[in-house]
């Protein structure tokens, strides 16, 4: 039986791949919550999902977030700040979001109860520095495609051979749809798309 003087504390667990595994992270929360004297209600956790993806795309923060709605517990404690999102945008919203229902957070990594105001204003704090790690591995992606290119390196999937594609037109042309185009020459259906995008363009 739940002690009603003990904060009732959900978890909140995820990776972003799924031959990762939440376990670590579990063990850890229910450590801590054994030394704060919490009673875990439920455990949420999203498995192979990217902290990036929004509510609608990680079906265990969507219930989560219907629990805090409900008041089913009093804090939500998660491994790391990262664990619920990478946009500063959103991690203000879910923080303003839990807070309008009285519910505290808990990030264990960083020692953050939001239910103090530096820990609330520090959540902030590490929410733009998540973001801005993102843009920088964006901006290192985006540098290495540039180098790549200025290299003479082709990018993305090899185009096929002129003869190929000169079938593709022939089949095109004989009336021939695109999906059987593909099968009968084992192509990608992407590839006639193009083929048959290039033949509008030149008509």
């Amino acid at each position: 039986m739940i002690d009603k003087r003990r904060k009732r504390v959900a978890l909140y667990l995820r990776v972003s791949t799924s031959g990762q595994t939440v376990d670590n992270q579990r063990l850890e929360l229910e450590a801590a919550a054994e030394r704060h004297g919490w009673d875990i209600t439920e455990v949420f956790a999203d498995r192979g999902i990217s902290g990036a993806k929004g509510r609608a795309e990680r079906p265990a923060f969507d219930r989560l977030l219907k629990g805090v709605t409900r008041k089913e517990f009093d804090l939500i404690a998660a491994w790391s700040v990262d664990r619920l999102g990478r946009s500063l945008q959103d991690l203000v919203a879910f923080l303003g979001e839990v807070h309008g229902k009285g519910v505290d957070l808990y990030l264990h990594q960083q020692g953050l109860d939001t239910s103090t105001s530096a820990g609330k204003a520090l959540f902030q704090m590490m929410g733009v520095f998540a973001e801005f790690e993102r843009a920088m591995i964006r901006e290192r992606v985006n540098a290495g495609l540039s180098r790549a290119r200025k290299a003479g390196k082709t990018l993305g999937r090899p185009k096929v051979g002129d003869h190929v594609e000169a079938a593709i037109r022939r089949a095109l042309k004989s009336g021939t749809g695109i999906r059987k185009t593909a099968r009968e020459l084992g192509i990608g259906v992407s590839t006639v798309q193009r083929v048959r995008a290039e033949m509008n363009r030149v008509a």
